[in-house]
């Protein structure tokens, strides 16, 4: 059997905080946590290095309580701690799967997480140590979408992978519209023109100028980070190429 050889050699997986809480609407779902560890533990016996931003609106949502009264900074901050909480509960499942993973946060909390140093995360991932980056960007009024484009910019990630619960990006929500169309490839203009709810649009703006593809696809479907990794045909590609099928 001819060895497997990956596409993408350094890549950045974004994970939000909902698909960390699987069926549940609110908290964290142990069996969810272990699929998704056994998926990233396959690309990473393949030597991909494996950055992961995690959202923390299973926990709390910024934006959401910003609207509620709490002021939008403050609310904000209370969304970073949330995905710091979500990065040490994916770091577990991830070294009881086999892979060592370190957590960096871009709010400084010694006792549970490194600080993000940007060379300092490049050597992990060199060393073949999975990173979560925690705490979103550090600033206030950016989302971790965002803070997903910026790491992957930051470590010199191949490929941005957003893994859903959905196949791909579609163009209208599928869970609500039966015939709904899921696109195979387009580009970073068709999203900001469509205004197609998959990254916000400092996120797609900035993988669109350091061009690097974002890839949608079902994260909880078994093998399927892997097939991205290697390059199949899964979910879909967002590209400067716009040869949509």
């Amino acid at each position: 059997m001819p060895p497997e050889i990956p596409k993408y050699r350094r890549i950045l997986l974004k994970v939000s905080g909902e698909t960390l809480a699987g069926e549940q609407k609110f908290g964290l779902c142990p069996a969810t946590l272990k699929t998704i560890a056994q998926e990233i533990k396959g690309v990473a016996d393949l030597k991909v290095e494996v950055g992961i931003v995690v959202g923390g609106g299973n926990i709390f949502r910024g934006l959401a309580a910003s609207v509620q009264g709490i002021e939008r900074a403050v609310a904000d901050y209370m969304g970073m701690l949330a995905t710091v909480i979500n990065a040490l509960a994916l770091q577990d499942a991830m070294e009881k799967a086999g892979v060592p993973t370190r957590v960096m946060s871009a709010i400084t909390m010694n006792e549970v997480a490194e600080p993000y140093i940007r060379r300092r995360a490049i050597r992990h991932l060199e060393k073949g140590r999975a990173i979560i980056f925690g705490a979103g960007t550090g600033s206030p009024y950016f989302t971790t979408d965002t803070a997903a484009a910026l790491r992957a910019t930051e470590i010199g990630a191949e490929a941005i992978l957003k893994g859903t619960k959905v196949a791909g990006i579609y163009d209208r929500d599928p869970e609500k519209y039966r015939g709904a169309i899921m696109h195979t490839r387009l580009t970073y203009f068709d999203i900001l023109r469509k205004a197609l709810k998959v990254m916000d649009s400092t996120a797609v703006t900035m993988s669109m100028e350091q061009n690097i593809p974002i890839i949608v696809f079902k994260l909880l479907e078994p093998g399927n980070m892997k097939k991205v990794v290697l390059g199949e045909a899964v979910g879909t590609i967002v590209e400067s190429r716009g040869d949509e099928r």
